[in-house]
C-alpha cells in the first residue's frame, strides 16, 4: 500500500469519526438542515415560576375590566378601559378606585367570560380612593380573591399586580414591597396612610386592580404611580387591604364611609402660604356643625377679615388639611378634641367634638 493510499484512508477515517463524535450537533445540522430542529424537553418550572403561573391562573378570573361613559358635552363619550377592578363577593360587588368611576354616568364591567355587564355605583369613599360597584346581574361562579392582611408585610416581600394597563386585558407584573407606611394624597385633599410602595409595574389602567402576596391573597388595591411620563418608573402605590377590608363593607351597607370632621371649609393651602399664614385658615363654618357650636368663625367675605386659624389639634401642630384630617381620624368620631386657634393675633384653646361629615 502506497503512502498516498494510506494518507487517504486516514483522512477518510478521521472524517467519519468526527461525524460520529459530534453526533447530534454538527451531524444533525449537516444531514437534516431542511427539517425542524429536535425539541428538547423543558423539564419542571422553577419554584418562583410555578408560584407566579399558579397565582395568575387562580386569581386572574376575579379581575375585571371597567368601562365608563360620561356626557358632560351632551354627547356620550366612552372611556375605553378606564381601569381595573376585582370581584369582592358572590353577590356581584366589584371593588375599584373612586377615581376610575368618578363622574361616570354609565359603567360596564367585562368579566372573565368576556361578557360585559352593566354596573351601578353603590358606594364611594373619596378620602380612600375606593368605590364599590354592583353588577346588574351576577353570573354564577364568581370567584372572589382571598383577603389577606397588610399589617405584617415586610419590605422585600414578593408582590404580584394584575390589571388592565393601557387597555390590555389582564396583565401580570411582579416585584417586591419597596416601602411601607407611605402617605398618598387624594382628590378630596386628605391623605391615605399606611400605603404600600412597590416596584411592580403599575401603569394607567392598572388602577383598581389587586396587589397580591405570594399566597394569592389580596394585600392592596393598586392606585397610583409616580412618573413624569405617566408610565411605570418602579414607584407604584397600593391602598393597604386592612383599610380596604374596613371601608368596603360599610360602602356596601351604607353607600358611604364615616368621615371625621368638625364642619368647616378651608382656604386652600397655596393661598394661605402666599399670604404668609401659618396653620389652617377657616373659610366657612357650616350651620349646625361642631365648629359653629364651639364659636369658630370663618373668613368675612365682605370685609376680607380673617376669622380663626387652626394651628394645633390636641397639642400637635397642623399645617395642612391632610394633617388636620389625620388628627381628627385619630381622635375618632364622637370624641372631644382641643383646637388651638388664632384670631386677631390672639391664641386660644377651643374644645369640640369630632362629627361625621360624610
Amino acid at each position: 500500500m502506497t503512502e498516498r493510499v494510506k494518507l487517504l484512508l486516514i483522512i477518510w477515517a478521521l472524517s467519519v469519526a468526527t461525524v460520529w463524535i459530534v453526533g447530534p450537533f454538527v451531524g444533525e445540522m449537516l444531514l437534516t438542515a431542511d427539517e425542524p430542529r429536535i425539541v428538547q424537553p423543558r423539564g419542571k418550572l422553577a419554584e418562583f415560576e410555578r408560584v407566579s403561573t399558579e397565582l395568575f391562573e387562580s386569581t386572574s378570573p376575579a379581575v375585571v375590566y371597567i368601562f365608563t361613559e360620561t356626557s358632560s358635552t351632551g354627547v356620550p363619550v366612552q372611556r375605553g378601559g378606564a381601569g381595573s377592578g376585582f370581584v369582592w363577593d358572590g353577590a356581584g360587588h366589584v371593588v375599584t378606585n373612586f377615581h376610575v368611576v368618578q363622574g361616570a354616568e354609565r359603567i360596564a364591567v367585562r368579566l372573565d367570560s368576556g361578557e360585559s355587564v352593566a354596573a351601578t355605583l353603590v358606594g364611594a369613599a373619596p378620602d380612600y380612593d375606593l368605590a364599590v360597584l354592583k353588577l346588574s346581574s351576577a353570573p354564577a361562579g364568581l370567584r372572589p380573591i382571598p383577603v389577606g392582611d397588610s399589617a405584617n408585610l415586610k419590605v422585600g416581600q414578593a408582590v404580584f399586580a394584575i390589571g388592565n394597563p393601557f387597555g390590555l386585558s389582564r396583565s401580570l407584573s411582579t416585584g417586591v414591597v419597596s416601602a411601607l407606611n407611605r402617605h398618598l394624597p387624594t382628590a378630596s385633599g386628605r391623605e391615605i396612610q399606611g400605603v404600600i410602595q412597590t416596584d411592580a409595574a403599575i401603569n394607567p389602567g392598572n388602577s383598581g386592580g389587586p396587589l397580591l402576596d405570594s399566597a394569592g391573597r389580596l394585600i392592596g388595591v393598586n392606585t397610583a404611580i409616580v412618573s413624569g411620563s405617566g408610565s411605570s418608573a418602579g414607584v407604584g402605590f397600593a391602598i393597604p387591604v386592612d383599610i380596604v377590608n374596613r371601608v368596603v363593607p360599610r360602602l356596601i351597607k351604607d353607600g358611604k364611609f364615616p368621615r371625621p370632621g368638625i364642619g368647616i371649609a378651608t382656604v386652600d393651602e397655596e393661598t394661605s402660604a402666599r399670604l404668609g399664614l401659618r396653620g389652617i385658615v377657616i373659610a366657612q363654618v357650616l350651620p349646625g356643625s361642631s365648629a359653629e357650636r364651639a364659636g369658630l368663625k370663618g373668613l368675612d367675605r365682605r370685609s376680607g377679615r380673617l376669622g380663626d386659624i387652626i394651628t394645633e389639634v390636641n397639642g400637635r401642630p397642623v399645617k395642612t388639611v391632610a394633617q388636620l384630617a389625620t388628627a381628627l381620624g385619630d381622635a375618632g368620631i364622637g370624641n372631644e378634641i382641643a383646637l388651638s386657634v388664632v384670631r386677631d393675633k390672639r391664641e386660644r384653646t377651643v374644645k369640640l367634638r369630632v362629627m361625621d361629615i360624610s
